[in-house]
């Protein structure tokens, strides 16, 4: 019997058979590249060259090519470092936490949030090599005996802390997609009809045969690599925040730091999802799956943690005023008056205020509102590291060494490459991988969908199972 919830709108729209949604999704994988394809390709390598250079000469000639002076050492690249590892929360937020809930509406979004993930993490791991100075040393960071010429890494310190929590991140990150992704690599490998796509789809699909054991098997491994992926949701960005936290600079010595910066990865991560989930439905006709529906719930969480983090924010303000430490209250009162004012409006404007026009439900199911609402999060919540980085050193206890930052164009450009090799790698990972997740869709389409799927009989039943391969077509052990 066909059951669907008379509260919720579908999150399959359109009637779809388990035959259509192997259409839908695997069409762009199949198919010649299209010409925005294309064209968006062709500008991500540009983007990615320039900032190539950029990074080249950055390594060559050394750190001092950016803006950075005796006081505030860091800025720029721990700004776009911390960026880009809260962008990366989302993806296993979305696969984890959401699948042990057995939240269905994550079906359709939650593959590219994972490629998002990893893509994000890697952008944040150019940036620990960039300003290393020299990149070639980044062994130094690992415990690596003395015979290898580096000295034993000091346990104690955050930072080291953060090359195994972001390594262990994205590993585990790593495996949680290739897991999900063998079911439907096997239906592309049956599928193909040249030999290459048949040998590289299949070396990948690692023998997948679509038997009742072998689903057993991957539905258990799921699980698993879930319930390892949640406590690293938590723990990534709570070490991140402890490079500061654990500093004795007013402005960063203080505990509300992870949940905050937890709350603000999200808050940023959900808001990166939204603009390429929705560039991805329009260039790939998949409105029939990522409906109006997922786009409103993630929007929902995305008020959510824009409220936590104006708490947040709000609590910062508390905590300078009631320490009774002069200082601690001298550095939040210039972060809001003093001459980076702008970045400290700019980050309160987006981050705080924007998000709460989502409380509007037709803004919230609005596809241009929601799009332009989840730039202006992202722009917000780079302002909010900037702010915490450099407005906490530019002003420290010796008025003879206040400096000011200012980014030069090489700053301007390692920061472009990071976007060049994500766009780049997102656009490679949609045009050859399925972006949505045909297996786990096809698990709950029938309790999600609008309608029941259309009966059919005979010859064309059996085209359905050859379609929908390998989860149909094979005997059941």
């Amino acid at each position: 019997m066909h059951v669907t919830s008379p509260v919720r709108e579908p999150l399959i729209q359109g009637g779809k058979t388990y035959a259509d949604v192997t259409e839908d999704i695997c069409r762009h994988v199949e198919g010649k590249p299209t010409k925005e394809w294309k064209i968006a390709f062709g500008i991500s390598l540009v983007v990615l060259a320039y900032g190539s250079c950029c990074l080249a000469w950055t390594w060559w000639e050394g750190l001092g090519v950016w803006g950075l002076n005796k006081t505030v050492g860091w800025a720029w690249d721990i700004t776009n470092f911390v960026w880009w590892v809260g962008i990366g929360h989302a993806g296993t937020l979305i696969s984890a936490i959401l699948l042990l809930f057995r939240q269905k509406w994550r079906t359709s979004i939650n593959r590219a949030a994972e490629a998002m993930t990893i893509f994000a993490v890697l952008c944040a791991a150019s940036f620990i090599l960039m300003h290393m100075g020299r990149p070639w040393m980044a062994y130094w960071a690992l415990p690596l005996p003395n015979a290898f010429g580096s000295l034993w890494v000091n346990f104690n310190s955050p930072l080291v802390w953060d090359v195994f929590a972001i390594s262990t991140y994205f590993s585990v990150s790593l495996v949680f997609w290739y897991i999900g992704l063998i079911p439907d690599l096997a239906t592309i490998r049956d599928r193909a009809t040249s030999k290459v796509s048949r040998f590289m789809y299949g070396t990948f699909a690692m023998g997948w045969d679509g038997s009742a054991k072998t689903w057993s098997r991957y539905e258990y491994i799921s699980l698993i690599l879930a319930g390892l992926s949640t406590p690293l949701v938590l723990s990534v960005h709570t070490i991140v925040s402890m490079d500061f936290a654990t500093s004795v600079i007013p402005g960063w010595h203080t505990t509300i730091f992870p949940p905050y910066f937890v709350a603000g990865a999200i808050f940023s991560g959900f808001a990166m999802v939204q603009n390429l989930m929705l560039i991805t439905r329009v260039v790939y006709k998949l409105e029939d799956y990522i409906t109006l529906e997922h786009i409103e719930t993630m929007n929902k969480v995305i008020t959510l943690t824009g409220s936590v983090v104006g708490v947040a924010y709000i609590t910062e303000f508390f905590i300078a005023w009631y320490s009774g430490v002069e200082y601690e209250s001298y550095a939040f009162i210039n972060r809001a008056t003093g001459p980076y004012w702008w970045a400290y409006w700019a980050m309160m404007t987006c981050n705080v205020i924007s998000p709460q026009l989502f409380w509007s439900r037709k803004l919230r199911r609005s596809i241009t509102f929601t799009f332009f609402i989840s730039v202006i999060v992202n722009i917000g919540m780079w302002f909010e590291r900037f702010v915490i980085i450099v407005t906490s050193l530019h002003r420290d206890y010796l008025p003879s060494s206040w400096a000011m930052f200012s980014p030069t164009r090489f700053d301007i450009g390692d920061y472009i490459f990071s976007f060049g090799l994500f766009f780049t790698l997102f656009l490679l990972f949609s045009k050859y991988l399925p972006v949505i997740n045909m297996a786990e869709v096809k698990a709950v389409i029938r309790s999600t969908s609008a309608q029941l799927p259309k009966k059919i009989a005979g010859v064309a039943k059996v085209r359905q199972r050859e379609a929908a391969a390998p989860l149909f077509n094979k005997d059941i052990e």
